[in-house]
């Protein structure tokens, strides 16, 4: 990735200088707010706090609260350039703990250059913050300072040059010796560089069982070798070996493992051939590492490598550690991050390797297919399940070993909750999932069988229990496809297309269903050759609980024959569509986004009972306003009349709704438009379902917002079928399929048990007449 100095500088001076802003959570926008946020209000949780110092986690931003902190001594690459030019860095650095992980940060850099100096700045700090991340400082300085803090203060300090990268790096290792079928206390390792990542990388190594006599570091000065004074310090000392050999390529000699934490090109094509077979380097120096990628495969194409950069494969990169690692330690107050703590994380990494690679990942990226092996030992940094899978296992790391003064008692409902890191439309997704898992496991059937799409969502919702995928195609292709993809078919269910099970039945049923509508029975059964309509039948004739599909044509096409063959339910008149947009603090249903273009009143009504109980669905209570070009009758217009009879409509059927129209946009989400204009609406700005008074309002609508207001989007949202349909838009991705199928599989569930209900009344009645 080529980027140039002028597009450097532009990022970090416009259009405000720097990379960071403090954002208030509380609003100040009245005396009122004044007088809470500050003086005299404010007294009241500063004597709770006095009266009991846990309480500032309750009334004070200290619980998710970090501040980054160094002195400049050993920047990057670019070595001692002090604090003040360290800062772009320390920002950077804070960046990535809000973007990752949703942590506060204030970065802090000092100009004290004596370690004892730095400390006691530090421990001064304590009452502020959660947690402390120090950052670029030079070794060994480094060591005694976070030595220092961690014995003498209740909150986590942690060094992430060193324990970042010996977290990452012993994930990887983990995976690579798994690949190579070698065990840890069987490999000889040869470091080179022995500053504070070098030697953290060792002792986490040998904590996990590599035998300490099987370690040798090479520095500028040669082998750290028992005996040496050149160089020397005390933490270089613990790995001074009892051995003969002195330079770098000696000790690589018959290696199994090479880590670099060093300089570039330092590492000869002679060097690498020496080292055992299959061996692993992990060249990790920036820019450039200690041999470079090309080179190392020409000349060990079995060579395992990692390095530091995001253009080769196994990027050893320390975002993938420290948001997420101090995201759980901050949830359960831990008072240290202890070596439990980074070991738990180095094998959640680890493990979440082996999973199917997200389609969000593969994109981000420009991949087709990833999977566990050589080229991928460690997840990527934009995996956004790193957040979920890390700060869990650090969390119960924490509460295992004593140092949470929080304990999580739910593990997977805190696991749950990070979602909202993510996005609230995953939040609000994982609950239906969860839903979906309690329920029985219905049959979905997916007409795109033999997209990579639904090739990847299936696997997913097997995964997770979701559903039982069925998948119309031809299953040499899906076979094809999903082993390109490295996708384990088991679980699926392929139906072929080419030789349909039932395809007779399902046309003598179809006859039967369209035979007043022109429909012979010889194109009734060339239909079954067509993946929508088999599915379409299978739905219809009781072999699939739901469907999903239709992306790969226009959406019309699938909306047809599905209200041909699925039908509506009673008492609805046409089928509708809604989508949910998740912002920041507030989420809203807005229908018709996708089907009926000019709604008549008893239509709208009927949209805005169906959009309501679609809210339901989701755990929402719903608050419905009706929209239009004016408010309560300011504008006398036939397009206002019919939606003020709409609402007429709406409350004469279902009493049960908070409903009010016609109103503008304004006074149905701000509540302060709302209560100077129209006192007597029983929406004062807090409306949840926006109902449009026509397709083109509702379509643009959703959409202005989902692009310019940056809204999650779930949807659309089909309402009023007899059986669970949901067709999908073109662009759709994988976790939206999959969320579609969860949405699909709990509204099977619910129409099962709502007929099953009816049949026991109804049997009942029955029983009970005779």
């Amino acid at each position: 990735m080529l980027l140039r100095d002028e597009d450097i500088f532009e990022y970090h001076e416009k259009p405000r200088p720097g990379k960071l802003e403090v954002v208030t959570t509380k609003p100040c926008l009245t005396q009122r707010d004044l007088s809470m946020a500050y003086s005299p209000g404010v007294a009241r949780p500063c004597l709770a706090i006095e009266q009991h110092p846990e309480a500032a986690f309750r009334f004070t931003g200290k619980g998710n609260l970090v501040a980054v902190i160094s002195n400049g001594t050993a920047v990057l690459g670019l070595g001692n350039i002090g604090p003040l030019a360290a800062k772009p860095v320390m920002e950077g650095k804070a960046t990535l703990f809000k973007r990752f992980a949703d942590i506060d940060v204030f970065d802090l850099e000092l100009n004290a250059s004596d370690p004892d100096e730095v400390i006691r700045v530090v421990q001064a700090l304590e009452p502020t913050f959660g947690g402390i991340n120090l950052e670029d400082i030079r070794a060994p300085e480094c060591f005694h300072i976070e030595e220092r803090l961690r014995k003498s203060m209740s909150i986590p300090v942690f060094h992430d040059d060193q324990h970042g990268t010996a977290i990452i790096s012993s994930a990887a290792l983990l995976n690579a010796l798994e690949i190579v079928g070698k065990r840890l206390e069987d490999v000889r390792v040869v470091f080179s560089g022995a500053g504070a990542a070098g030697i953290a990388c060792a002792d986490m190594y040998v904590s996990m069982g590599v035998k300490r006599e099987h370690v040798l570091f090479v520095d500028t000065a040669g082998v750290i070798y028992r005996g040496r004074t050149e160089k020397m310090n005390e933490y270089k000392a613990r790995f001074a070996a009892d051995t003969d050999r002195r330079t770098l390529a000696d000790a690589m000699r018959g290696a199994d493992v090479f880590v670099g934490v060093s300089a570039a090109d330092i590492v000869s094509a002679g060097m690498l051939t020496s080292m055992a077979a299959r061996p692993i380097v992990f060249a990790m120096a920036n820019p450039d590492p200690e041999i470079s990628y090309e080179l190392a495969k020409a000349t060990r194409p079995d060579v395992i490598m990692a390095t530091g950069r995001a253009d080769y494969p196994n990027m050893v990169n320390n975002v993938l550690g420290f948001p997420f690692i101090f995201r759980g330690a901050l949830d359960v107050r831990a008072r240290t991050i202890n070596d439990a703590m980074k070991l738990a994380a180095a094998k959640a990494l680890a493990a979440l390797t082996k999973e199917d690679v997200p389609e969000s990942v593969l994109k981000a990226y420009g991949l087709h297919a990833l999977r566990f092996g050589p080229e991928y030992l460690i997840p990527k940094p934009f995996d956004p399940r790193v957040l979920l899978w890390l700060a869990p296992a650090v969390a119960k790391a924490a509460m295992d070993t004593g140092v949470a003064r929080q304990p999580i008692a739910d593990l997977e409902k805190y696991r749950d909750s990070l979602e909202r890191i993510s996005g609230r439309s995953r939040e609000i997704v994982r609950l239906v999932v969860h839903k979906a898992q309690t329920a029985v496991r219905h049959k979905i059937v997916y007409p795109e069988g033999e997209h990579e799409l639904i090739l990847r969502a299936a696997r997913s919702v097997c995964d997770q229990h979701i559903a039982r995928p069925v998948l119309v195609g031809r299953p040499g292709v899906i076979a094809q496809k999903a082993d390109a993809l490295g996708i384990d078919l088991r679980d699926f269910e392929m139906l072929d297309i080419t030789a349909p099970p039932n395809a007779e039945k399902y046309a003598a049923s179809l006859h039967r269903l369209r035979e007043r509508k022109g429909m012979k029975p010889s194109l009734a059964l060339s239909l079954m050759r067509d993946p929508t309509h088999y599915a379409l039948m299978m739905l219809r004739e009781g072999d699939a609980a739901g469907f999903v599909g239709g992306f790969e044509r226009a959406y019309p096409e699938t909306i047809r024959p599905a209200l041909q063959i699925v039908g509506l339910r009673d008492g609805v008149s046409r089928v509708s569509a809604a989508q949910l947009l998740v912002m920041k603090d507030r989420l809203f249903f807005f229908a018709d986004t996708m089907v009926n273009i000019e709604p008549t009143a008893e239509e709208l009504a009927e949209i805005a009972c169906l959009t309501a109980d679609t809210a339901t669905f989701f755990d929402v209570k719903p608050r419905v306003a009706m929209l239009a070009f004016s408010s309560f009758g300011s504008v006398r217009h036939p397009l206002s009349a019919k939606v003020a009879r709409a609402v007429e409509l709406v409350r004469r059927t279902r009493p049960d709704l908070v409903i009010d129209g016609e109103m503008h946009l304004d006074p149905a989400v701000v509540q302060e438009i709302a209560v100077e204009n129209y006192p007597l609406s029983r929406i004062q700005g807090d409306a949840n379902v926006l109902i449009f008074p026509d397709l083109a309002s509702g379509n643009i609508g959703y959409k202005l917002v989902q692009r310019l207001a940056r809204a999650e989007s779930i949807g659309p949202i089909l309402m009023g079928m007899r059986q669970p349909v949901n067709v999908l838009p073109d662009g759709v991705t994988v976790a939206e399929i999959v969320a579609a199928t969860a949405i699909t599989a709990v509204a099977a569930d619910r129409m099962e048990a709502a007929t099953a209900a009816t049949s026991a009344s109804d049997h009942g009645t029955r029983a009970a007449r005779g």
